[in-house]
Parts: C-alpha cells; sequence; structure tokens
C-alpha cells in the first residue's frame, strides 16, 4: 500500500518538476557562456545535451535528473538548439551506468551545490514546523522547504523524502497548538467542555442544542440566543486563548470547529478534542453575541417600519378630514386676498364669514395631517409592550462600553437594568436625558411635563442601537460592536508605514502637496468647462440660466450587431450546464480551488462538488439536486458543502474563471479590462427566508435581500456579497474592488446613482480608483470650488459653495489612517462607511471625507458635461450589469426564484454559487463565440471587431439549465471542442 502523501500529483509536478511552457523555459534553461563550455567539453551529441538537461534540472526545480526521467519535449528543443544537438540523441544518455553520477558530481561542484544529507533532515523539520505553524496546505510547507535548499545550495531530494518531513512537522505543529490552547484549562472546565458532547436523555447533546438558533427577529428568538449565551459563558473560556496560536491556524481550527459533529469529536483524540471545544466556545461566543445584537437592529427598525406603515394608513384614511381642511383653508385664504384687495379689516371678515372656533379646529387638524413624522419614536412608543418584550433581555445579556466613563446614555442604560432587576414600575427621579436628540426630548417631555416613562425606555434603546451601530458604544465580546479606533491600523503600525512610503495609497501623504495638486486641476477644469457653456460647445449638454440640461445618449447598437450576434449564437453547440461546468473547470480549474476545510486537500468528489455548486447557483438546494441528479446522494453533497464549500473557496475558484477569461483574446473585443462596474440585484425572500430578511419600498411590498455583484467590461462577474434590501449599496462599492482575488486591475469603476455618495468618490480617489456613476438627478447635485467664483458666470448657479479646506487638513493624518487601514485589509470599506454614517452627529473623519469626495465629484461632473465618451462609457458598463443580471434571473430559476434559507451564511453560498456558474457561462460562451467567429471568418464572412464588440458572451438559449443532472463527464473530460451547429446556423439563414 502505498504511504501517506501530502500534496496531489499537480502539486508534486508544479515544485519537483521542470516548466513545460516555453516562456518559462526561456527564462529558466538559457544556457550562459561558461555553462556553453562545460557542455561542449562532451564529446558525443547524447552527453552533450545529457550534461545540458542535468544542469538545467539542478538549477530548477533544484534536484537531479532521475533515471529513466524524460523531460518535457519543449525544454529538449531549446537546449538542442542552443548546444547545437538533436534533442532524439537524449534517449541514448547514460546508456554508461556512471556516467549519470559522473555528471552530477561535477555539475554540482561547477555549481557549488552538495548533497542532501540527514542533517538536512533535521533542519528540514524545523522549516516544516515553523511554516505548519500558520498553514496545512502541503505544497506551501513542501515549498518552503525547497526554497530554503536552493538558498542553501542544497541538491533538493526525492520528493517522497519531503513530503514525509511535511507530514511530521505539519502533524507536530497540530499537536502543538492544540496544547497551547488547552493550557491552563482547569479540570472542571475540561468536564464542562465533555458535557457539551455528552447525549442527553432525549438524545440530543448540548453542542447540538447551542448552533440551533434562529436568525429571524423576535422576542422569543433573542430570549433563546441569549440563553445559549450564557451556556457558552458558563464554560469561563478566555477569547485570549486564540492569541496563544498563529491566526491562520486558529482560522482553520475554527472552521472545523463550526463543522464537526459531538459523534466525531468523541472520537477525536483528547488534546484534539479539547481544543477544538475550546476554538468552538470562543467563536460561538462571538457569533452569538454579534446575532443577538443585529437582532434588537432588526427588532427596532421593524418597529419604525411599522410605526411608518401606520402612519401611512392613518393619512389614507383621514383623506376626507384633509379634503376638508384644504378647503377651509383655501376659503380663509380667498377671504384675506379679497379683504386686501377691498381695505376691509380681515380680523373681522374672518369672524363674520368663518368664526374663530371653526378655524382653530381646522389648524389643528392641519397641524395633525402635518405634523412631521420626526424620527418617528412617538409612533414606537405606541409599541411599547413589544419593546419591553426584548429590552430586559438585551439590556441584561450585554456589557456596554462608550470612550467616556460617565457617558448619559450608558447611565440610562444602568438605570433601567436596575429597575428591571428590582421589578419596579416606576423611574427614579432624576434620569439622565443630555444624550437625547431635541426630536426625541419632545417625546419623552411630553408637553413640558415629566418624564414619560414608556418613551424614555423606548428611547434609550434606539439611542443605544444608533451609536452601536456608529462604533461609539461597544460591546464586551463583539468583534463587529467594537470602538471605532480598534478597527484601524495601530497608530504605530501607521506612522511606520508612512515613513517607509508604503500606505499603498494613491494621494500625496502630506496634505499641503495634496492641497496644491487638486486647487489647480479642479480651477483649470472649472475654467474649462466655463468656457466650453459659454460658447454652447458642450455636446448634448446645455447650461442658461443657471439650468442644466443634458440629453439622453442615442442608441449606439447598430441593427448589423444584432444580425451579427444572433448569427453566432446559431453556431454554438447545444450544452447542458453540467458538462459546461466540467469543461470550464478543465480550462481554469476552478474545481481545484475548493479545498478541504482542514487538510487543504481538493475535493476528490468532483461530481458533489459540481452538483453543491449548481445547488446554490440554480437556487435547487442540495436535497432536490440529490433527487434530481443521478448518483448522486443527500449524503455525499451534504458532506462536500461543509467541507469544501465556504465563501473564501468560492472567492478563489471565481478568480480562476474570471483569469482565464481575462487571459482569451476575444476579450479585448470588449474593451481593456480595467474598467468594472456594480448593482444591487434585488431576489425575493420565501417561507423561512421570509423572517430574516428585510423590506425596501423600492421593491414593493416583499422581503428580500440584494446580491450585490461587480462586473469587469469584459462581462464576467468578479466579486459578489449579500446585503440587507433595506440597506444602502454605496457603502460595498470598494469591497469588491479590492477584495476579489483575480488579476483584474480596475482603473474606473461606474454605479447607478444609490452608489454615487460623496463618501464613495473620496475613499476612491485615495485608493486609486476612478468613480464614474451615473447619476440619475445630476441637475440637482452641486459643485464646489476650492477658488473664487467670479470666473465662473455660467457655472456659477450650479456652485453651492466653497469646500471645507479646514475640516480636511485638520483630520488629513486620520483620514489616510482609514484609507491605509481599508487598503491593508484591517477593515472592509463598507463597515467603516456604516460607522461614519451611523453617527448622530457627524464623525470628524467622515466630514473630511466627504469634503474630499465633493472634490473629486466635482471634477466627476465636470468631465460629465464635457466629455460625452465618459457618459457613453459609463453606460455601456453600467448595460453590461443589466445584462449579466437577466442571465442570473434566468439561471436562479427555481423556488420560483425566492430565497428561502433560514441563515446567512446559506444566502452568500446562494449568490456566491449563482456568481460562480455566471461567470462559467460567460467564459464558456466566449470561447466558442471565438471559434464561431474564425468559422465565419475562415468562410469569407467579414466580422469587424466594431461590431463583435456589441456581442456579449450571455447568452443561455443554448444550454440546457433544467431536467435531470447528468454528471457523466466529471471523469472523462473533454479533449477537444465541441463541434459547431453549423448545418442549423445555415438552415437559419
Amino acid at each position: 500500500m502505498p504511504g501517506k502523501t501530502i500534496l496531489s500529483p499537480g502539486q508534486r509536478a508544479a515544485i519537483f518538476d521542470p516548466p513545460t511552457d516555453r516562456e518559462t523555459i526561456e527564462r529558466f534553461y538559457t544556457l550562459g557562456p561558461e555553462d556553453l563550455v562545460q557542455v561542449c567539453r562532451r564529446r558525443r551529441g547524447a552527453n552533450r545535451i545529457g550534461y545540458a538537461v542535468q544542469l538545467c534540472y539542478l538549477r530548477h526545480p533544484g534536484r537531479a535528473l532521475a533515471p529513466g526521467e524524460a523531460p518535457p519535449a519543449a525544454m529538449l528543443s531549446m537546449l538542442g538548439e542552443q548546444v547545437g544537438g538533436d534533442p532524439a540523441e537524449f534517449e541514448h544518455y547514460a546508456a554508461r551506468g556512471p556516467t549519470l553520477r559522473e555528471h552530477r558530481a561535477e555539475i554540482e561542484a561547477f555549481l557549488g551545490l552538495r548533497a542532501f544529507e540527514r542533517a538536512d533532515l533535521r533542519v528540514m523539520l524545523a522549516v516544516g514546523i515553523e511554516v505548519a505553524a500558520s498553514t496545512d496546505r502541503g505544497e506551501t510547507i513542501v515549498a518552503v522547504m525547497v526554497e530554503r535548499l536552493r538558498a542553501a545550495r542544497v541538491v533538493v531530494p526525492a520528493p517522497s523524502a519531503l513530503e514525509r518531513v511535511a507530514l511530521i512537522a505539519r502533524a507536530q505543529a497540530r499537536r502543538a497548538a492544540y496544547s497551547a490552547l488547552i493550557r491552563d484549562c482547569a479540570a472542571e472546565q475540561e468536564q464542562r467542555l465533555e458535557r457539551r458532547i455528552e447525549a442527553s436523555e432525549e438524545g440530543r447533546t448540548g453542542l447540538g442544542w447551542i448552533r440551533d438558533w434562529s436568525e429571524a427577529p423576535s422576542a422569543t428568538n433573542l430570549k433563546a440566543l441569549v440563553e445559549r449565551l450564557k451556556r457558552i459563558r458558563s464554560l469561563e473560556i478566555e477569547s485570549d486563548r486564540a492569541r496563544r496560536v498563529h491566526g491562520a491556524r486558529y482560522a482553520v481550527i475554527a472552521r472545523v470547529a463550526g463543522l464537526v459533529t459531538a459523534q466525531h469529536l468523541r472520537r477525536l483524540e483528547r488534546r484534539r478534542r479539547l481544543a477544538t471545544l475550546v476554538v468552538f466556545a470562543i467563536e460561538t461566543e462571538a457569533a452569538l453575541t454579534e446575532a443577538a445584537l443585529v437582532m434588537v437592529g432588526k427588532l427596532v427598525g421593524s418597529l419604525f417600519r411599522r410605526a411608518d406603515r401606520t402612519r401611512s394608513e392613518r393619512l389614507l384614511g383621514a383623506a376626507r378630514l384633509l379634503k376638508d381642511t384644504a378647503r377651509h383653508h383655501a376659503r380663509l385664504g380667498r377671504l384675506l386676498i379679497d379683504a386686501r384687495a377691498q381695505g376691509r379689516d380681515p380680523l373681522r371678515a374672518i369672524t363674520d364669514r368663518i368664526g374663530w372656533d371653526q378655524l382653530e379646529r381646522s389648524v389643528r387638524d392641519a397641524e395633525e395631517l402635518t405634523r412631521s413624522a420626526d424620527d418617528g419614536l412617538d409612533e414606537v412608543v405606541e409599541r411599547y409592550p413589544t419593546v419591553r418584550k426584548f429590552a430586559l433581555t438585551f439590556l441584561a445579556a450585554f456589557t456596554f462600553r462608550a470612550a467616556r466613563a460617565s457617558d448619559p446614555l450608558l447611565g440610562a442604560v444602568e438605570v433601567l437594568r436596575r429597575m428591571y432587576r428590582d421589578g419596579r414600575s416606576v423611574l427614579p427621579k432624576r434620569v439622565p436625558t443630555t444624550f437625547l436628540r431635541p426630536r426625541s426630548r419632545k417625546v419623552v417631555f411630553p408637553a413640558g411635563g415629566g418624564v414619560d416613562r414608556r418613551a424614555y425606555e423606548v428611547a434609550v434603546i434606539v439611542h443605544l442601537r444608533e451609536r452601536l451601530a456608529s462604533g461609539s458604544v461597544w460591546v464586551d465580546g463583539s468583534r463587529a460592536f467594537r470602538t471605532l479606533d480598534n478597527y484601524l491600523l495601530p497608530q504605530a503600525a501607521f506612522a511606520a508605514m508612512r515613513a517607509e512610503d508604503r500606505l499603498g495609497l494613491a494621494v500625496a501623504p502630506v496634505f499641503r502637496d495634496w492641497h496644491a495638486d487638486r486647487r489647480a486641476l479642479l480651477t483649470r477644469r472649472m475654467g474649462e468647462v466655463e468656457r466650453a457653456a459659454a460658447a454652447g460647445k458642450l455636446v448634448d449638454v446645455v447650461i442658461t440660466g443657471g439650468e442644466l440640461t443634458i440629453s439622453p445618449l442615442r442608441r449606439s447598437v447598430p441593427d448589423e450587431a444584432e444580425e451579427l450576434k444572433a448569427r453566432l449564437y446559431a453556431l454554438l453547440p447545444r450544452v447542458r450546464i453540467t458538462d459546461l461546468l466540467v469543461e470550464v473547470a478543465g480550462w481554469s480549474g476552478f474545481a481545484e480551488r475548493f479545498t478541504h476545510a482542514r487538510s487543504g486537500d481538493t475535493a476528490t468528489d468532483q461530481s458533489a462538488l459540481m452538483g453543491t455548486i449548481l445547488a446554490d447557483a440554480t437556487n435547487l438546494g442540495l436535497g432536490r439536486m440529490a433527487e434530481s441528479s443521478r448518483g448522486l446522494t443527500l449524503a455525499r453533497l451534504r458532506w462536500t458543502a461543509e467541507w469544501h464549500v465556504r465563501d473564501e473557496t468560492y472567492l478563489s475558484a471565481l478568480a480562476a474563471i474570471v483569469d482565464a477569461h481575462i487571459a482569451h483574446p476575444l476579450g479585448k473585443v470588449w474593451g481593456p479590462g480595467d474598467i468594472s462596474s456594480s448593482d444591487g440585484q434585488f431576489f425575493r425572500a420565501g417561507g423561512r427566508g421570509e423572517a430574516r430578511a428585510d423590506h425596501n419600498a423600492r421593491y414593493g411590498s416583499e422581503a428580500g435581500v440584494l446580491f450585490y455583484t461587480h462586473i469587469s467590461g469584459r462581462f464576467a462577474p468578479f466579486h459578489t456579497d449579500v446585503i440587507a434590501a433595506n440597506a444602502g449599496e454605496a457603502p460595498h462599492v470598494i469591497d469588491g474592488l479590492l477584495n476579489h482575488e483575480s488579476e483584474l486591475v480596475i482603473r474606473e469603476h461606474a454605479t447607478d446613482t444609490a452608489g454615487a455618495v460623496d463618501h464613495v468618490f473620496g475613499l476612491c480617489h485615495l485608493l486609486g480608483f476612478r468613480f464614474a456613476p451615473r447619476i440619475r438627478d445630476l441637475n440637482e447635485r452641486r459643485l464646489y470650488s476650492m477658488a473664487a467664483h467670479d470666473a465662473w458666470p455660467t457655472l456659477r448657479p450650479l456652485v453651492a459653495g466653497p469646500v471645507n479646506i479646514r475640516a480636511i487638513e485638520e483630520h488629513w493624518d486620520e483620514t489616510l489612517r482609514l484609507a491605509a487601514s481599508i487598503r491593508a485589509g484591517t477593515v472592509s470599506a463598507s463597515t467603516m462607511l456604516r460607522k461614519l454614517a451611523g453617527y448622530p452627529r457627524q464623525n470628524p473623519v467622515a466630514r473630511a471625507l466627504r469634503e474630499i469626495g465633493r472634490v473629486e465629484r466635482t471634477l466627476f461632473m465636470l468631465d460629465w458635461f464635457d466629455d460625452p465618451e465618459q457618459r457613453r462609457r459609463t453606460g455601456a458598463i453600467l448595460n453590461k450589469g443589466e445584462a449579466r443580471n437577466t442571465l442570473a434571473r434566468a439561471i436562479f430559476f427555481n423556488r420560483l426564484g425566492e430565497l428561502r434559507d433560514r441563515t446567512f451564511e446559506n444566502q452568500r453560498h446562494r449568490a456566491s454559487g449563482l456568481t460562480l456558474v455566471t461567470a462559467a457561462v460567460t467564459l464558456w460562451n466566449t470561447m466558442y463565440l471565438d471559434r464561431a467567429v474564425q468559422h465565419l471568418r475562415s468562410n469569407g464572412v467579414e466580422v469587424p471587431d466594431e461590431l463583435l464588440a456589441h456581442v456579449a458572451p450571455l447568452g443561455w438559449e443554448h444550454i440546457g439549465l433544467t431536467g435531470d443532472y447528468l454528471w457523466s463527464e466529471v471523469d472523462k473530460p473533454r479533449e477537444r471542442f465541441r463541434p459547431l451547429r453549423v448545418a442549423a446556423a445555415d438552415r437559419r439563414r
């Protein structure tokens, strides 16, 4: 039986075998003059080429040529050209046994190498343990060993020798991590941990009970979350234990802890079992904390939403009163106008014609009808019983912190906590109120009287929710609700990176330099657009009398392009979606990116992997996928989904497809590939998924979520995220630009109006992206200046005022720190933008970022005015995103296109699977469209690139998306392309 290995055949070949592509061969194996002298000392042609091969092998990959090994043909061909020999002569090399060894010894001396010795095993074991402390991936461990041997001028031994060392090193690193995690655990703690995996009389374990909680917002579910949180806290596992091991090693154990069952844990060795349970406790406490806080946010949000709905219904019900009130006030207005015209006393006219009692009633009715909704707190107070159901649980479960120990809001929280604990229903005579906003104060102190207890309780919960969202109040044990400063790079690290010019930002680190550059540019562009506007030379743009008018773009897709599209797609072969995925996996290698959560091995059950991906993409689910797939069982699908399908593997697999698409030559007709767009696509929620979804009036009355997807100018989607339907899209614009793993280099990005906020303009500028959104009501947006306005009389009515330079200068360093933290991955842009937007009073950094954004938005608007190509380019890339959304809707067809997943993680997997499959369809179509184009051109048909640029690789009529899912070709990949449907295309003509 073969021994256990740590590398797959492909990984072993990548590390230990010579390259096979011509470009890499030329880089590694071009012989120098001294090399050629050594080679040409051999008299026979076979020895010359054999000697050259050995010389190249010992240089890279650094090992000796094995007896009977055949080098790549491309390598032999190139070496034959250099030494003047026939590559075929290599077959006769080393016919005499000692020749191979003698040549190797001579080459080792020439290159200054030495053989691998027994002592090197101990060194490599130490290296392996060092690397394995942070990763379980065998190729990473072995690759570092090989690099160290090359650097030490030691000949790399046989792969099996280093693999054995790597296996030992990985096992020792794992044991060391387990020991560190459970060090200092008391015997009582270990017993409590062990009890979590013992089955009760009902057959359920504590582990299973803790994991089984609902995300649907309700007071009952909140109590269930807090109950589980108390059970976890009773284990008394300190979260600081996570810092005892490398972050990457801890992440691997955490992934396993989230997946492994109690039955599996009972079979593990004691040290590993306890360590896994310790990590489970740490991660679960954090997860339950976040879930509870998010649930409270949703509960409060739902109260405001219902209050708004009630108010709207009340206004609709008061339509008759509104009509009567309007009639009375119209009568009053006419009476006053006539009195003024006739010189009569208006007060006497009111007394005679209307009556003051009637007028007072009418005014009261008008005040009620037009009463501002303020923040809706008064309507929420009417639902006080609902708030009371969860307020006690919420406030008692968490410890809240603020920058000021005497923060009045925390004082108010403590007042309510004591009142609830003591079972009282009366507030103390003096309670903290300075945290209340003026609008809330009107509700809490009705008619200038004392504190309304119910309103006060509701106001505390509402203000606490807002402060938690902004980061000005945080929670012990939470990762998402931390102090704002904890998200950013430490001050010392930021200062060091700034001194070494490693911030990775696109702006000068000194404010004075940035200000001089932007002031000069903005002044110049204002002058250029002013002159063009005054002369009437702006294309399709007119500025007259302070009014801006921009004519819509004319249709730019010629009829010939539509005809070409139909002709090309008629040639494409029909294909089942299952076979399409298998073919794309063969071209791009995306299936290899779905690695095991613990070992890092690639998935061996390819049918189950493809079925799991397609179950997500089509919204079919694992159960129905098992029913629709021949030979696939639900158990195989579930195991694959749990251990191989994760957010990070989906992202890596998507990058593999995108990179293959980038490399295809046909992509050039669709643009340079450095432009992208992003847009949110709404999907309704139904069944169990409806309870955790959100509402947005923009999408109707149904609950749902948004799949927010980034797409390149060549139609390939490269990032996706799931966001709440009622959340803004703008904070997520930058996440996809920074967090994708493909080789795309984006220079310009477009969104629709939803993403066009000043903070995004500012951050894009700092991070080096040109933000070019399509703003629907551009005539309502104002320009800002950094110089006097008098020089621009035509533009002057469009200018709101000067940029607040002082706000930028005072907080320039902190703004750079924010941008550098986002660039470094310390925090996501969406998280920081949401936090900054959540401040009750605008955060100084948010203010500075807004002012920078106003500068950049003004520059963009000026470009939009005088550059029709910019308008056309933005419109074109957004249209590509909308076309891609149509394809996504066609693929996501099962269950009426409704999300019925009860957890956010499952919803993310649905979005990721859908994005991956749309990317696979795009790549497959690109491959075969290219073959169709070549076919037409070879038959004398002119296919100009100008028309081909309008043919999107997003068609799906030729793809079988429904029916039984067959995976017969998974283990038998096609060696050739499918034939085009030439006969069918001819019949259509």
